[in-house]
């Protein structure tokens, strides 16, 4: 199966207000596979949260290289400008993060729909996406609910559908259930499993929830600014 995403000597470093330079990732080179769901570890601090980052190009690294096959077409977005970088994970990345990040102001049916609207479909279109996505997680009940009124388990689910509307190839998950208790956190794995059988997408979570990295294809640790098996 080919790699879907292809990571070559990044580095990154970042330098707090006293001016000292902390490295984060070193040289650290990964490989994913269209369709895999894979597990990265490590203790808290070691720069999971900032891989993703970097994988969702929300960040830049200082060295090394960061492509993408999509489509049978090998992208390297690092060279975009900031609108078609922008196009770039709208179209192709979804993200998942452990505090769900919706708009408090906006429902269910509202919060799902942005992505779909950010990306030039009509009202109509991402109304109807929203409702078929959120009846998937299981809330049609919810449509109408702002965040506040959602428990931390449906707002989790609220945020899945909202990552899936634009049918992205890849979605990055940082932490998914840190914030849930048990049976919360049983239900978001269990479907974010159904997710990835049911749909050709490829996902990369940072997590420390043995239950994920027992369920993944692949489980790789990050220590010192490398990722190990």
């Amino acid at each position: 199966m080919s790699n879907i995403i292809d990571i070559k000597n990044i580095s990154k470093s970042f330098t707090n207000s006293k001016g000292v330079s902390n490295r984060v990732l070193y040289n650290l080179n990964l490989e994913v596979e269209q369709d895999e769901f894979l597990a990265i570890r490590g203790p808290s601090g070691a720069g999971k949260s900032t891989l993703l980052y970097l994988l969702g190009m929300v960040d830049s690294p200082d060295a090394g290289a960061i492509s993408y096959n999509i489509d049978g077409k090998n992208v390297n977005p690092l060279g975009f400008n900031d609108k078609k970088l922008s196009e770039f994970r709208n179209r192709n990345i979804g993200f998942i993060f452990q505090f769900y990040y919706l708009l408090p102001e906006f429902s269910s049916l509202e919060n799902v729909m942005i992505p779909a609207l950010i990306s030039g479909k009509s009202y109509n279109q991402a109304e109807t996406l929203a409702r078929e996505l959120i009846d998937k997680v299981g809330l049609q009940d919810r449509l109408h609910n702002k965040p506040s009124e959602l428990s931390g388990g449906e707002q989790q689910r609220i945020a899945i559908a909202r990552a899936l509307i634009n049918q992205p190839k890849i979605i990055l998950a940082d932490e998914p259930t840190g914030n849930l208790d048990t049976a919360n956190s049983k239900m978001v794995i269990e479907l974010l499993f159904k997710i990835k059988r049911e749909y050709s997408v490829t996902f990369v979570i940072a997590t420390h929830s043995e239950d994920i990295a027992n369920a993944a294809d692949k489980v790789l640790m990050l220590r010192d600014g490398k990722l190990n098996f």
